[in-house]
């Protein structure tokens, strides 16, 4: 069983979901945090994913809310990376563990136990995974979360009677043998699953995307980044800032996440070029061929 990490801190609620959407998760609540302003920003729903607009430079945080009476473990990633460890990400990776109700606001990749460098939205070239080799999904956050396995119950020992006490007293032919108690389970180590499989599994579960398997069709980057307006955003390795956590142990209800959350994001000139954003047209007055069609005067005296 991998450690994992527990959020020090409890955050406020956020607000109520809104038009467009601020929140995605059936158990947990998963937005995106402008850290500048403290806005929670809009999440847009195109074709069967949520959609976020950042602004290149700006400092962001991904706020995780539990929405259960239990605890949960949030395993995530930024552009296909481990926010935690580093790794070419994976749903058997280490993460962070929300108590019941709890909320806490990840800001940054984790360097240590009291230090982070913050999420920033950077030139897809500057980003963290494309400076460690990794671009091919660059413009995705992903939550996979899990269930925790209930603690085995204690063993009960058996009431106490005179009956039983003289039976024990009596001849060895008399005497039951006691049955042997059940050897206690051990939890499963979690098992690395390749895309392919638990596809069908986690068809029904996954909150963001149609599909479980690889984050973007490469042939489809390619075709939108050609025709994009503006550089597609990735999300850089920022300024060291102070982030205490501690660590725990879970032991997940099942080796497959109950539910994974993907939200993808890009500036807002490429998501309207894009059609994810659809901003209002303006309405232009009709131009009249009479402006002055309703008004009476007689010819005025000459200045």
């Amino acid at each position: 069983m991998k450690p994992s990490l527990l959020a020090s801190s409890v955050l406020l609620a956020l607000s109520a979901l809104a038009l467009p959407a601020h929140a995605v998760g059936r158990l947990a609540d998963v937005t995106v945090i402008d850290r500048s302003t403290g806005a929670t920003l809009p999440l847009y729903h195109h074709r069967g994913e949520y959609w976020v607009a950042g602004q290149y430079g700006a400092q962001y945080a991904i706020a995780l809310r539990n929405k259960m009476g239990e605890r949960v473990l949030a395993v995530t990633a930024v552009d296909g990376v481990n926010i935690l460890s580093g790794e070419t990400a994976a749903w058997d990776q280490t993460g962070y563990v929300f108590s019941p109700w709890q909320q806490y606001q990840v800001t940054g990749w984790r360097k240590s136990a009291s230090e982070v460098a913050a999420f920033e939205f950077s030139a897809l070239g500057d980003s963290y995974a494309s400076r460690t080799g990794r671009p091919g999904n660059v413009g995705v956050i992903g939550v996979a979360l899990f269930r925790e396995r209930p603690p085995e119950p204690l063993a009960q020992a058996p009431a106490y009677s005179r009956q039983a006490e003289r039976e024990a007293d009596g001849p060895t032919s008399l005497r039951g043998t006691p049955p042997a108690s059940p050897p206690s389970p051990t939890a499963p180590a979690p098992v690395a699953e390749s895309p392919a499989r638990g596809k069908s599994a986690l068809a029904d579960r996954i909150t963001g995307g149609a599909e479980a398997s690889g984050f973007v069709d490469q042939q489809t980057k390619k075709t939108q980044a050609s025709t994009l307006p503006a550089p597609r955003l990735g999300t850089g390795h920022g300024a060291r800032e102070s982030s205490v956590v501690s660590q725990t142990q879970f032991a997940r209800l099942q080796a497959q996440p109950n539910e994974v959350i993907r939200i993808r994001y890009d500036s807002r000139e490429n998501l309207i070029a894009s059609g994810v954003i659809r901003e209002p047209v303006p309405r232009v007055p009709s131009p009249n061929p009479f402006p002055q069609s309703g008004s009476f005067s007689y010819v005025p005296d000459p200045s």
